[in-house]
């Protein structure tokens, strides 16, 4: 049964009404548990004093033993400073903590990652690169996440340079390696290839920033790209961003052929596919801007929590394909598809860092995944609820690594699919097992 607008938009605000409920209820969503056994009191003089002065001995002869003697080469650190969170903004590294948790808990569900929550009270990116440099003896990798524009991009750079486990901004590589994915299959739908379409990116934050660049490597015509900041469209007047904004300033010199002067509407005329990742909606992104784009447009609205425009509306508009960030619209296109899978692959090989290429392959695996071949235009992207995808992406990302020469372990493509298969059913396992035994409770009735 169709719903009308007034049901779709109550549908819209449930989930935040369930989680004003559900998160004081449960208290924060992931805790440390044990994975070894203790069978009695005895074991503590194995895996704590005597006995563990042994390992500890081993590993201060040869470092990399901390990868077969801890869990260090599954621990992965979710570091933010709060500055950026959400379509929130800067409400600091506390009101962050509910969003690092909850990646932690779909970095641990999708992908058997242990990822902690990192919540720094610091706005000093080299204070910040530092903490995160100090803490590689611990992790395997370090997600950044939520850090405001253009300081994220100095931090990654830095970190990506120097440090010897992967640095990965899941809002600048998670989010451009998802939109990629969705937008091979969307364009195969309409008939159009990636180095014919012209593209219009609405916002010019981390995201979208690092989505440009990720379709550049992958095809996308850099003069068919045209970019629209706060101020309008980049393009080579915009000299005040030498300063202010480098990473914008270079795209001002490679993006918008034709010089585009003015805003949204403008830079719409005649687009094939608009990529929305700016400031929450609705009416943020205007139906008339999505009537003046190409036959057969494309139109990935992917504000938080609020798309700039909603679905219905954009389709009113004559959009043929319709995504959002939302998992309770079709076309998902989030972050949730991908860093689980690519840092499980990442690990698995103990990888030194993530390249464009790595992001790729796990971009084109993902659009594998999807329904129908991807031709689904309800449909361009595989669901979270498809646990197989992730092993999947998992290994094309693994075997990447290999074969870039980024990986310290080389396993073969057998070995790397079933190392994650397994330790993703584990860790879903478990929650089930949890769940049925009461350790994790069921929430209570509204």
């Amino acid at each position: 049964m169709t719903m009308n607008k007034d049901e779709l938009l109550a549908k819209a605000k449930k989930p935040a009404q369930d989680a004003m409920r559900l998160h004081p209820f449960y208290k924060g969503k992931i805790e440390v548990n044990l994975k070894c056994c203790v069978r009695d009191i005895g074991d503590f003089a194995i895996w704590y004093t005597p006995g563990v002065a042994e390992p500890c001995k081993a590993i201060a002869d040869k470092k990399e033993l901390v990868y077969e003697y801890t869990n260090k080469g599954n621990f992965l650190a979710v570091v933010s400073d709060g500055t950026r969170v959400l379509g929130l903004g800067d409400i600091g590294p506390e009101a962050s903590m509910p969003v690092m948790e909850g990646k932690a808990l779909l970095f641990k569900y999708l992908g058997g990652v242990d990822a902690f929550p990192v919540c720094v009270d610091t706005k000093d990116p080299d204070e910040l690169i530092n903490f995160v440099k100090m803490m590689q003896p611990c992790f395997g990798g370090i997600n950044l996440e939520d850090i405001s524009s253009p300081k994220c991009f100095y931090i990654l750079d830095r970190l990506k340079e120097e440090c010897h486990i992967p640095v990965w901004h899941d809002d600048q590589q998670g989010t451009a390696m998802v939109t990629l994915a969705g937008l091979i299959n969307a364009l195969k739908i309409v008939g159009k290839k990636m180095e014919d379409a012209k593209i219009v990116l609405v916002g010019a934050g981390a995201a979208n920033i690092c989505t440009s660049r990720l379709l550049i490597s992958a095809g996308v015509d850099p003069q068919k790209i045209i970019v629209v900041d706060s101020k309008g469209t980049l393009h080579k007047g915009r000299t005040e961003l030498k300063e202010e904004h480098p990473a914008k300033w270079d795209l001002a010199q490679t993006t918008n052929l034709g010089g585009v002067v003015g805003g949204v509407a403008e830079a719409c005329k005649g687009a094939d596919v608009m990529i929305g990742l700016s400031k929450p909606g609705p009416d943020t992104i205007k139906k008339e801007w999505i009537e003046s784009m190409a036959k057969d447009a494309i139109v990935f609205a992917c504000a938080n929590p609020i798309p700039e425009i909603w679905p219905w509306e954009a389709k009113e508009a004559g959009a043929r394909i319709v995504s959002t960030g939302r998992s309770d619209f079709p076309n998902q296109v989030n972050n949730s598809l991908g860093f689980p899978a690519i840092f499980r692959g990442v690990l698995d090989v103990q990888a030194t860092g993530i390249s464009d290429s790595m992001c790729i392959a796990a971009a084109e695996e993902l659009a594998a995944c999807a329904p129908k071949g991807g031709m689904d235009p309800e449909m361009i992207l595989p669901t979270m609820d498809m646990w197989e995808v992730f092993p999947r992406v998992a290994t094309a990302t693994a075997l990447k690594a290999i074969e870039e020469g980024l990986a310290r372990v080389e396993l073969s493509r057998d070995e790397i699919y079933k190392k994650a298969e397994e330790t993703i059913k584990r860790a879903q396992d478990q929650t089930k097992a949890a769940m049925d035994q009461g350790f994790i409770p069921m929430p209570p009735s509204e």
